[in-house]
This record gives structure tokens, sequence and C-alpha cells, in this order.
């Protein structure tokens, strides 16, 4: 790890250092939730983050030994403050080297970033190879060159470069009541984290009520869907106990019991972002985690951490654009009956074939596609899209007036119009019309991979609308218009 020069901090600056530990190999490859860390940005991938977490858990168990207060911020990212343990290892970059090679001796690598805010903590992570340490009372400096788009803000980071403002040493220097009334709620946590502060200010003592929440299972459970399950009715609980006292809470303690006597715990990022669906989906990240080869459930607790006074949420004008909750409860009721990935819902992708358009992602799962459906993607059926889009294309035959089978030349010359067509091993239909063809080449420069098709839109004499496709001399149904 490299640190930048400077002369220690002050004693305050060193109680909210905090050390990120993040493992790219997993960032490459996991989906995240929406309601990520502020500031940070999204990581398309086609892993379920269970998959990760699951996997991550290792890593967690290893920094564990240096710290008992792993906080997940999501699968492959971790992070823990410094105050204690570095103390006893002899220094924020002894105890950051020492935590490194212990990841490294696992199997996994790592990146490691101190600072004074989780905010520059996560950004010093990435700065360099393995990282860099932040000297105390100089992150504020770290992070003035850095451009405003490592804030993860889409709509504001496209906004503030027009007005002049193209770091965020340049934000920082805004009054932060003008930041929020010209951005918003948006602007001033912009700011803050501009300025190398935490989101929001910490209440500085745990009020008197508790406002933990738990559920008790009689006979343990053995599966995970019914803990999913009921994560889900404690997490509105809690969010109504904290709305009640007025509080907010940065992040939420999953605790459970087994029915070996093992007590289980992790902490989870929550800055009053995460839905109580939310919550119970970081259960489920968590089980997977722990469930390899454990005893039955017979407890789960959900606690309130590091609580903060509530600001209010300000929804749409229209309506909220995440699913009722009415909508989640009967989903997590089906998934807790037939498993997690029978429930689906579309998300929109990229591609050329309308079965690459659409993505089917387990509920509760935040999905993004491998291939974004905002590219040019040329080659790609004009409109209007086919309603009724094959798993796996059917067999065809399409042939000339002479029973002969079409084709299509190097330059996209078709042997014959088409006059019939056989669907699955159906009956002959003539066709009545038809469009095409529309040659695409894809991934020419990779002769493992490269592969050429003509399509066709056929109409037959019942009445249906097909999307045909060509290729290597074999005919198949991709999609009918209904």
């Amino acid at each position: 790890m490299t640190s930048a020069a400077g002369p220690p901090g002050s004693r305050a600056a060193a109680a909210r250092r905090v050390l990120i530990l993040r493992c790219p190999d997993w960032l490459d490859h996991t989906v995240l939730a929406p309601e990520d860390t502020a500031g940070a940005s999204s990581i398309r991938s086609e892993r379920r983050a269970g998959e990760a977490a699951r996997e991550f858990e290792s890593v967690v168990a290893i920094v564990g030994n240096f710290c008992p207060h792993v906080e997940v911020l999501r699968p492959g990212v971790c992070a823990i403050a410094t105050r204690g343990p570095a103390r006893y290892f002899g220094g924020e970059a002894e105890l950051a080297r020492k935590i490194a090679e212990a990841v490294c001796a696992g199997g996994f690598t790592c990146q490691v970033g101190i600072a004074d805010s989780l905010f520059a903590a996560g950004l010093a992570a990435r700065a360099g190879p393995t990282g860099l340490l932040v000297p105390p009372g100089e992150t504020r400096e770290f992070l003035a060159g850095l451009p405003v788009g490592v804030l993860g803000m889409p709509e504001l980071c496209e906004l503030l470069p027009r007005l002049g403002i193209e770091t965020l040493g340049q934000l920082a220097a805004l009054p932060s009541a003008e930041a929020a009334s010209r951005f918003g709620p948006e602007g001033k946590l912009a700011s803050r984290l501009a300025r190398g502060l935490e989101p929001r200010p910490l209440i500085p003592r745990p009020p008197a009520a508790d406002l933990s929440v738990r559920q008790e299972f009689d006979p343990p459970a053995e599966q995970s869907e019914p803990v999913i399950f009921a994560a889900k009715a404690l997490a509105d609980q809690m969010h109504d106990r904290l709305a009640a006292a007025g509080f907010a809470c940065i992040r939420v303690q999953v605790q459970v019991c087994c029915e070996d006597g093992r007590e289980l715990s992790r902490l989870w990022r929550h800055d009053g972002l995460l839905s109580a669906l939310a919550v119970a989906e970081r259960v489920r990240w968590q089980l997977d985690g722990w469930r390899d080869g454990a005893a039955g459930i017979t407890l789960l607790r959900l606690i309130p951490d590091q609580l903060v006074r509530a600001t209010g949420r300000q929804l749409a004008l229209w309506g909220d654009s995440a699913p009722s909750d009415r909508v989640a409860r009967a989903a997590i009721r089906v998934q807790a009956m037939l498993g997690h990935a029978r429930v689906t819902r579309p998300v929109l992708a990229g591609g050329r074939r309308p079965a690459e358009q659409m993505l089917l992602v387990p509920f509760g799962d935040a999905g993004e596609p491998q291939l974004p459906p905002d590219r040019p993607w040329p080659g790609r059926i004009p409109a209007p899209s086919p309603a009724t889009v094959f798993g796996e294309p059917l067999t065809a035959s399409v042939t000339d007036d002479f029973g002969q089978p079409v084709s299509v030349s190097g330059r996209a010359q078709i042997s014959a119009p088409p006059a019939w067509l056989s669907a699955d091993g159906g009956p002959r239909r003539a066709v009545t019309a038809w469009a095409g063809p529309w040659p695409v080449t894809e991934r020419w420069w990779d002769p493992a991979q490269a592969q050429r098709q003509a399509r066709f839109q056929l109409v037959t004499e019942d009445g249906n609308a097909w999307l045909a496709a060509l290729r290597e001399g074999s005919w198949r149904l991709e999609a009918r218009y209904d």
C-alpha cells in the first residue's frame, strides 16, 4: 500500500478513520443492489450477488480476525474502523499490510484504502494496484483533484461540469446550504462527500429504547426461504420503530442463532436507504454464506446500528418507481413456497436478437445486463418487436415454389422468394408476405465465436407472422408477431 505524505491529524480525525478492503475479482462478477453505498458506481454482471456473498464470506472471516466489527458494504467490499485495530497492530499502515497479506494468503487479490470517511476510503482503495493510505486530516485534499464523476450520481455529474464545477474540490468550495438549495438533497449529499464527511452526522448517544426486532423458529428452520420471508416482515417492523422514534440507521446487524448453539452476526451498510425488501435480500445473501453445513435456525434478529436523525424521503410526484409493498410481499411469499429463482421480473438488455433484449431476474435481485440496451446495436430487427420470443428457437423449413430450400449468398442475395414455411415439423403453409433478408455478422474478429446469419419476417396464410433466421444452412424461428 502507498501512502500520501503529510503530518498526522487531530485525535478527532483519527477517531473516524475507516479502512475499506475491496476484492476486484468479485466486483468484476457481481450484481449490485440499487441501494448501493452513496457515491459508488453500479457494476454489471451475469452472476447472482447471493453466490458472491457466499464466497466473499471467507474474506470477511479473515478481516474479522483483525477487527470483530466488520461491515459488509456489498459482496466484494467490506469496511472496519481503524482506531482500535491500528493501535493493536502498530499503526494504520501496518494494519493494512497485515490484512492484505492475510487475504492474499487465502488466495484472493485485494486493495486496501484508509481515509477519514467511508466514501474517501473507497476511492483510496481504487487509487492504485494495492490501494492508498490517506493521512489523517488530508482527506479533503485527496478528494479535491478528483472529477465529480466519482460521485456516481449520473444526473448531477452531468450537470455540474456544464456549470464549471469539474472537480470535488470545486464542489467542496460551494457553501453547503447553496449546494442543497441549488441541487436538492443529492447536491447536499455530494457536498458532504466532497468535503470528506460522512453522508449524515451520527447521533452521539443511542436511544434508551430497544429498536431491534426478532423472530423465533420452532421447529428450527432448515431452509432459507422461511427465514427470508420472516426477514421482510421484521424489516418492516424495524423501519416502523425507527420512524416512530424519529431515527434512521446507518447500518443493520443481521444476527442468527442456530440449533447447535452457534450465534452468527454480520453488519450491512444501510444509510437509511434500504427498503424492507432490500434488507430481506441481504439476509438471503448472508444465509447463503453461512448455511453450508449449518444447523437449523432458531432465531433471527435485526438490530439497527449507528442511528441518525430521520430527514424524510422525497418520493416521485406521480408515485414511487419501486414495486409496491403489496407486490413485494406477495412475490416473497411465492418465493418462500417455490424457491427464489421461480419468481422473476423482466429487465431490458441490449443485443441484436429478441431473446437477448430481455433478461429475467429473480425478484429482489438487482439485474444489470451484460449488454446495455442504450447502445446502437446495428443489425437489430426494426420495429415493431415480436410479442412472443421462444426460449429455444423452433426448427423450420423455408422453401420456394419448386420445393427447394431458400438460401442466402454472402452478398445477401436470396436464391428465390420464400413460398412455403413449415414450423417445428408442422404442416407446410403458404407464405403470403415476406421482408428481408437482414444480414448480420457478429464477432468477426474472434474466429471461435464469429457467426453470420440472415433474418426474415414471414407472414403465412393462417395469419401468423414469424421472425425467421437462416444460419449455416439451417432455418430457425426466433419469435412470433401476435
